[in-house]
């Protein structure tokens, strides 16, 4: 199985550099005393460092608020998923716990001030793409049905499986289609960043995953980088 940033994508985010790590075996419907731990630590200190903040001058935020304006995307409108979640820690509101790797996914991403997302593996049939929204494209909402099906806008940048669109807006919100469960046991964890920005901090948030994913579910992780120069990441 492949995970695939096409042409298109880079010819409007050159220097994007996305981390990936790949993961099976993973037993989610454990407790994992750990992983609490490392969320709530990450927690506060996010909590301290953007209390009281504008979360969306903040330099660690910047890069993408300007990258979702070069492919089209209004980021006042569609916040980028890593400006909405410290916006949230900035008010002294707390994340949900909601399962171990949908929590330890929150807290790499809060160690590192970077995008991530959590998708499953168990149900996908075609690649993992970043390209543009294509016309027979579907997504539904988390939490939603497919009576609440949406049309993504054209030209929109998603993450997708087939037609089957895991994720609107490049980072802004993941579907229902592909979420992480307790009966998840395969999951691929896309890491956001810039090379000329925040390289360093994807790749150590790269290697901290996968040494987490094999300290706490005792799982061997494959992992590597995308970037335009390497568009494609393959997995076994």
């Amino acid at each position: 199985m492949k995970f695939i940033v096409t042409p298109e994508i880079f010819e409007k985010l050159p220097t994007m550099y996305v981390g990936v790590v790949v993961a099976h075996g993973i037993n989610n419907q454990r407790d994992y005393p750990v992983i609490d731990q490392l969320l709530e630590k990450y927690e506060h200190a996010a909590q301290k460092k953007f209390h009281g903040t504008n979360v969306k001058t903040r330099p660690e935020i910047v890069p993408y608020r300007e990258a979702f304006r070069s492919i089209g995307i209004n980021p006042n409108k569609y916040p980028c998923s890593v400006e909405s979640l410290f916006k949230r820690l900035s008010k002294g509101k707390q994340l949900p716990h909601i399962n171990p790797l949908v929590d330890l996914n929150n807290a790499i991403s809060l160690k590192y001030t970077l995008p991530m997302g959590t998708h499953s593996l168990d149900n996908a049939h075609a690649d993992i793409m970043m390209r543009l929204a294509e016309p027979a494209d579907k997504f539904v909402p988390l939490g939603k049905s497919a009576a609440d099906v949406e049309t993504p806008d054209e030209n929109e940048v998603v993450y997708a499986v087939g037609n089957e669109v895991r994720t609107r807006r490049w980072t802004w919100r993941q579907s229902d289609q592909g979420k992480i469960t307790a009966d998840t046991t395969s999951v691929f964890f896309p890491i956001d960043g810039f090379a000329d920005v925040n390289k360093d901090q994807v790749d150590q948030a790269v290697a901290d995953l996968a040494e987490q994913l094999q300290a706490i579910f005792g799982v061997t992780t494959q992992h590597g980088i995308v970037n335009q120069e390497h568009p494609v990441f393959e997995w076994q």
